[in-house]
């Protein structure tokens, strides 16, 4: 028996509930507050917020559960009859205070049509201010354990496709470390409707574990003005990324969603400098180096 929407979007609340707990304990300061709120034309959602922490700064934990006619952009943008549709997934963005923890994104979501078709998708990718390789290495290795659990295939094919889709061409770089990204996942893949799922939610489950271990190792570490005007920086990229070339915020957009909701993304503060070059041989230019597609973070 195949899950229904509405179990897969029971499971993405409770998802929602966990990660914000573990959040929270980790923080040890700062609490979510909620925002509920309804898509006139069909659906809702439940967006969560977490500001001024003691290792968050600002972070959101979104959850949406959205319905109706599908938009003649999306119909023509994924070459899809016509027919209405059903999206449901959580989505997350942590900034960090501290410089020297990563910023971090995960997104597992779900979407049907009323015409049968159906297909899972998400990711979680890194974007450490410097990137430390052994905190790149931890990171690698939690989701290729995930991957491994479900498909052998499953940790090459997405991390290849995390660093195509988290790359931001105009300045010839990746985002951060990468991770996982997957799309349309469905009966194609020669898998059950329950096995995608359950891939799904190893992801959604493997959030909490990895971020609240990041934020116990470096939450506190000492770091210096110069670090923080970096970490500013390296926001400003964040930005770029998910304003010009992000396609959930196109999604989003597109299909008339929650403009503070989609847009919880954004850091606080962020900055950009005319031509700025790091010095040679700081952290910040080896960081620079490593931001390219198709590095082995495992090995």
């Amino acid at each position: 028996m195949h899950s229904t929407k509405e179990q897969i979007s029971d499971w993405f609340k409770s998802l929602q509930d966990h990660i914000c707990t573990e959040l929270e304990k980790a923080d040890g300061k700062a609490r979510f507050k909620e925002d509920a709120w309804q898509r006139e034309a069909g659906g809702g959602g439940r967006t969560r917020v977490i500001e001024k922490g003691g290792v968050i700064e600002k972070g959101g934990v979104a959850f949406s559960a959205v319905h109706g006619k599908t938009p003649e952009k999306i119909l023509q943008a994924l070459k899809l009859p016509e027919a209405d549709f059903y999206a449901t997934g959580v989505s997350i963005v942590i900034h960090p205070e501290n410089p020297r923890v990563p910023i971090i994104h995960m997104n597992v979501r779900y979407f049907e049509m009323s015409n049968g078709v159906w297909w899972f998708g998400g990711g979680i990718d890194l974007t450490p201010h410097q990137v430390d390789k052994a905190d790149a290495r931890y990171f690698h290795m939690a989701l290729k354990e995930v991957c491994d659990r479900h498909d052998a295939s499953y940790y090459a094919r997405f991390k290849n496709w995390a660093d195509d889709y988290f790359y931001l061409p105009h300045r010839k770089e990746t985002r951060g470390i990468g991770g996982i990204f997957f799309d349309h996942l469905n009966e194609k893949e020669g898998k059950t409707k329950e096995a995608l799922f359950a891939f799904v939610q190893g992801v959604g489950m493997l959030f909490p574990q990895v971020y609240t271990h990041f934020m116990r190792k470096n939450g506190a570490l000492p770091y210096s003005p110069a670090q923080k005007d970096w970490q500013m920086l390296r926001r400003g990229r964040y930005v770029e990324f998910n304003l010009v070339w992000d396609k959930g915020t196109k999604f989003g957009l597109d299909t008339d969603g929650r403009t503070e909701s989609i847009l919880m993304s954004m850091p606080p503060t962020a900055n950009w400098a005319y031509n700025h070059s790091p010095e040679i041989n700081s952290a910040e230019a080896e960081t620079l180096s490593l931001l390219k597609k198709g590095i082995n973070w495992i090995e």
